[in-house]
């Protein structure tokens, strides 16, 4: 009996090359008949850049997506607050990249098909609940559609990189919801001109009034790039937005309608993407437990988190070569092996799911708008030094794990 992992997304994906690499078998149970290349930007920290450089990827990711010279942080006026260098420009070993999230998951999907072959990834699989007994686990699923119920499969593990809405993490916590505070979000990717270096991660402005966060994802021939947009806005009582569904430019688009820089025209930025898509930013309470005997969780099913810091992926991916670590060292008791797994990361993954609600990274702008009303500032040196603000990035960095001195 093999190593189940179920969800074919990036942490899914990620643990079947960990678990690879150190010589342990798996499977691959995805619910989708077929992988495309759907979604549109993610970037990746030097801490998740290091763990799939660990997995042989870096060159094609590089090659596929944009190296982040800066991140920058504005006002919804449009005004400076903080500049700060990105990845090898600011000293680590390894890039900052912007990339489509597809072509990140065709990477990695490519290269589980070519290492473990296509016999070990099984789509169109939806898993709907796991029995367990002395000797392993029995797997129950349907077709994508749920309408056809598929044979039962036997593991000895089984691993939830089933996302946010885990089926097997509910079979755990029936009535756990999704913590919803009211933030809404936008995504569309749009094609025009670089901004600044072209290779600037740009945060402007705060969820209270109404936030974007930008960044270039492809590089075109002609000079053009695919650039990356999200629109978060905090408004009580607003209902929760839907997953991956196609959103309305008339749900949020007015609250930007005057956001029109020297450096930016953020109406053209919306009114320029093809297809705008909806997402809620939910996250859930930490739980206390992610193993349950021959079963644990992964990456969303684990820390659903705010998708805020550029985090919920790298924590995920880092948590798939913590656990094939686990499995390989305590190779004769595979639940010994989930419990020293959940032990690692738990604490730390609880820590990081609480800080991004309270004090992300674009902590930086909430601040400077609390020092100044809300207001137009003269220059942000009136409010707070830039070393003050330098501080609340690298405090962010070390909870998050992505500090120079961490990696």
């Amino acid at each position: 009996m093999t190593i189940a992992i179920i969800g074919g997304g990036i942490g899914g994906l990620s643990l079947a090359l960990a678990l690879h690499q150190r010589g342990l078998a798996c499977d691959v149970y995805e619910t989708v008949p077929e992988v495309r290349e759907i979604g549109v930007g993610i970037t990746l920290l030097p801490h998740a850049m290091r763990e799939l450089a660990g997995l042989g990827l870096q060159a094609p990711i590089e090659a596929a997506g944009i190296e982040n010279l800066e991140s920058v942080f504005y006002n919804r006026f449009g005004q400076y607050i903080y500049r700060e260098p990105r990845g090898r420009h600011a000293g680590y070993e390894l890039p900052e990249i912007g990339i489509h999230r597809g072509k990140l998951h065709r990477i990695l999907y490519d290269a589980v098909l070519a290492r473990l072959g296509d016999a070990h990834v099984h789509t169109n699989h939806r898993c709907v609940g796991v029995a367990q007994d002395d000797a392993g686990a029995t797997l129950s699923f349907t077709d994508a559609s749920g309408a056809t119920q598929l044979a039962p499969r036997r593991a000895r593990v089984v691993v939830a990189c089933d996302g946010v809405n885990s089926t097997l993490r509910r079979q755990f916590y029936p009535d756990e919801k999704p913590a919803f505070a009211g933030i809404n979000t936008w995504r569309g990717v749009t094609r025009r001109a670089p901004i600044f270096s072209g290779k600037s991660y740009l945060r402007v402005g705060s969820i209270e009034t109404g936030k974007m966060v930008i960044y270039p994802i492809v590089d075109y021939p002609d000079g053009t790039q695919l650039i990356n947009w999200v629109a978060e806005i905090q408004r009580e009582g607003d209902a929760m937005n839907d997953w991956n569904r196609c959103g309305q430019r008339s749900a949020f688009a007015d609250v930007f309608s005057g956001w029109q820089f020297d450096w930016l025209d953020v109406p053209a930025l919306i009114n320029g993407a093809e297809t705008v898509l909806e997402y809620p930013m939910v996250d859930k309470d930490p739980v206390a437990q992610w193993t349950f005997g021959r079963v644990t969780l992964l990456g969303d099913a684990a820390h659903p988190m705010y998708p805020r810091g550029s985090n919920g992926s790298a924590q995920a991916i880092i948590d798939g070569r913590t656990l094939a670590e686990a499995l390989a060292t305590h190779a004769g008791d595979a639940c010994e092996a989930l419990r020293a797994y959940e032990a690692l990361r738990r604490p730390v993954t609880s820590k990081i799911v609480l800080t991004n609600r309270a004090t992300p990274p674009d902590f930086i702008i909430m601040k400077a708008d609390e020092l100044s009303g809300g207001k137009p500032f003269r220059h942000i040196d009136d409010l707070i030094s830039q070393d003050e603000l330098r501080q609340i990035a690298e405090n962010y960095a070390q909870i998050a794990g992505f500090s120079r001195e961490a990696l």
